[in-house]
């Protein structure tokens, strides 16, 4: 069963209205979550490529990465939870788990239960909210999973 219909959130979904790639994170997160993250990845068999500016390199250790120097350039992990659908993690800091979505790639039910599945996997291994504010808009989630409920809910009334 759906967490959520995507008549009763698709106005979240509009690039025209929250921006076309929204700011999802994980807040609150440690070495230790991000290291669970990416066991949780490789676990999944989801397909990902890390790279540092250009250069791919093997997936490390949550602890190394993290552990770089400040004026060193931030690595980016592409996942793809499935085809057409691209998830871009930045490991700026420890302390919040950051992730880029493009909703022109997650439209309509199918594609709003892939995120939902992702969103849950991430939420349920961690112990933690994954939430989805509008671009540009920090702090203020329109959408994300909730740990108590086990799913993943609206955040804000319709418009």
């Amino acid at each position: 069963m759906a967490d959520v219909w995507w008549d009763d959130v698709k106005d979240l979904f509009d690039p025209g209205t929250i921006g076309a790639l929204p700011d999802v994170r994980v807040p609150d997160t440690s070495g230790r979550d991000w290291q669970a993250l990416l066991d949780l990845i490789v676990e999944r068999g989801w397909r990902h490529r890390y790279t540092v500016g250009e250069t791919a390199a093997p997936l490390p250790r949550a602890r190394d990465v993290l552990s770089r120097s400040d004026s060193a350039e931030i690595p980016q992990l592409r996942v793809w939870p499935a085809d057409g659908v691209e998830m871009i993690f930045r490991f700026r800091a420890p302390e919040e788990i950051d992730v880029d979505v493009d909703l022109r790639e997650l439209q309509g039910q199918d594609r709003l239960d892939l995120l939902c599945g992702f969103f849950g996997a991430i939420g349920r291994r961690l112990g933690k909210p994954v939430l989805m504010d509008p671009e540009g808009d920090h702090g203020h989630p329109v959408l994300g999973f909730d740990v108590r409920a086990d799913r993943v809910v609206r955040l804000v009334d319709p418009r």
